[in-house]
């Protein structure tokens, strides 16, 4: 099994991996199968199902899913031109997708909301379509946003194509037992095997230029968040709070009377930061997934503003460590909140910088995979009940408290010999038979939870 760093780690745009990054990357295949096409098209039409559905306007899928069909994708995404371009559709209820010319698309008509049961793969359903000048469906695909921006056909999702088997790599690890064994037999730290398999997929230079992209997006995302204020938008008038903390925390620094505990407030600082950002569909890295993009960041952030003897030189290994985790997480249960709920997003972020912060400050093997255990297990049967379907309320403080989790479980662990009652492979399979038994009211539809129970006005 090989997931890369680059697969767990990816640029993008908020405020949802899934609901915004999901949809938009789906609208791209889509285009390049029509591209690939022997037929020429004169529209399209969309469909959005279950959660997509359910919260979409409030993750912003319909509009992710148009400016998708225009030929925007997350990585290289322009807001000031993505405006344009939505202006543009509204009036002229055409999109111009290059290679394609221009096809008639009514985001008013052509986009719609099915908001009964879930399309039969996955709660992140869409269907997309091409129609000719008489307005009938020449070609048709449905696509599954899988969390953390994965994407797959209904074909592929039917064959279990979920993960790349592709060319063999040194350390095939499936499972944290496995991961363990290679690691005592070979010699070698997760971060050693894991970037020996990256190397050999796409080479030295590849995964040093990766990884330092990365973490400088995600620094640069801590940094925006702590100076921007304002009103997040969406209709719940939620404010932003990271730079007033950020204000304070500094204003108190070198004063005798700051108490211990104001560290956890860094920790928050750095993730809420992010995750202003992210509501406000910003730049973010997903980490697994868009809304639990704070949790890791924070806890690199915190490792290299506040731990003694600190190097930026081990930012590679933590990422490196965390993709494992998370890579594990992945293939044996979800990092979809809306396949297993929040357990699956901000538990895997926990799971995967408590991992990295381990493995930094000098961790076994051993070690880091009790850390990863330690911060899933308290975050198992965590609900995903966004208020108004926005990813902010509690998603925000959440991450704060995911990034205070990592830190605590790295520490103990820290202060065992490895061994523990619980492993990290039983407790990945714990989460996943929680989030079968969760009911669909708390897999990101909003129907259960906070978001029936907070006013939306």
């Amino acid at each position: 099994m090989f997931l890369s760093v680059f697969d767990m780690f990816k640029v993008g745009i908020g405020p949802s991996s899934s609901h915004t990054m999901g949809p938009m990357v789906a609208a791209a295949r889509f285009l390049d199968a029509l591209r690939a096409s022997p037929f020429e098209f004169h529209g399209l039409r969309a469909s959005l199902h279950g959660s997509l559905a359910f919260t979409g306007v409030g993750h912003a899928t319909d509009r992710a899913t148009v400016l998708g069909l225009a030929g925007f994708i997350p990585e290289t995404y322009d807001a000031a031109k993505a405006e344009e371009a939505m202006a543009q559709i509204v009036k002229t209820k055409t999109v111009t997708p290059e290679g394609l010319g221009t096809l008639v698309f009514d985001p008013s008509n052509d986009l719609k909301f099915d908001f009964g049961p879930n399309l039969p793969g996955h709660a992140n359903g869409m269907i997309l379509m091409a129609t000719d000048a008489q307005g009938d469906i020449t070609f048709q695909e449905t696509y599954y946003s899988i969390g953390g921006g994965f994407v797959m056909t209904a074909d592929e999702l039917a064959r279990g194509k979920d993960t790349d088997e592709g060319a063999p790599v040194p350390y095939p690890f499936k499972s944290a037992a496995e991961m363990l064994e290679m690691a005592n037999i070979a010699g070698k730290s997760i971060a050693q095997m894991k970037r020996a398999n990256e190397i050999s997929r796409g080479g030295t230079e590849n995964l040093r230029a990766g990884t330092a992209r990365i973490w400088q997006v995600m620094n640069d995302c801590i940094d925006r968040g702590m100076t921007h204020e304002g009103i997040l938008p969406g209709g719940l008038n939620v404010r932003r709070r990271a730079k007033g903390i950020h204000d304070a925390l500094i204003a108190e620094r070198g004063m005798n009377l700051t108490a211990p505990h104001t560290i956890n407030d860094w920790m928050s600082l750095y993730a809420m930061a992010v995750n202003e950002e992210n509501a406000a569909g910003g730049q973010v890295v997903t980490a697994p997934t868009n809304g639990a993009a704070g949790v890791v960041p924070a806890t690199i952030r915190y490792y290299l503003d506040h731990v003694p003897g600190a190097s930026e030189s081990k930012v590679e290994e933590f990422l490196l460590t965390a993709a494992a985790i998370g890579g594990l997480v992945k293939f044996n249960a979800s990092i979809s909140g809306a396949e297993a709920g929040c357990q699956a997003e901000v538990g895997s972020a926990a799971a995967m910088a408590a991992a990295g912060l381990c493995a930094v400050l000098g961790g076994t093997v051993e070690q880091v995979e009790n850390a990863a255990e330690i911060a899933l297990e308290h975050h198992l049967g965590m609900t995903c009940d966004p208020v108004k379907g926005l990813v902010q309320v509690p998603c925000i403080e959440r991450n704060g408290l995911g990034a205070i989790k990592a830190v605590s479980a790295a520490s103990l662990a820290l202060r065992g010999d490895g061994q523990h009652l619980v492993p990290l492979d039983a407790c990945i399979e714990t989460m996943r038979q929680t989030g079968v038994d969760m009911s669909e009211k708390y897999k990101e539809t909003s129907l259960g939870g906070l978001a029936v129970n907070i006013p939306n006005c």
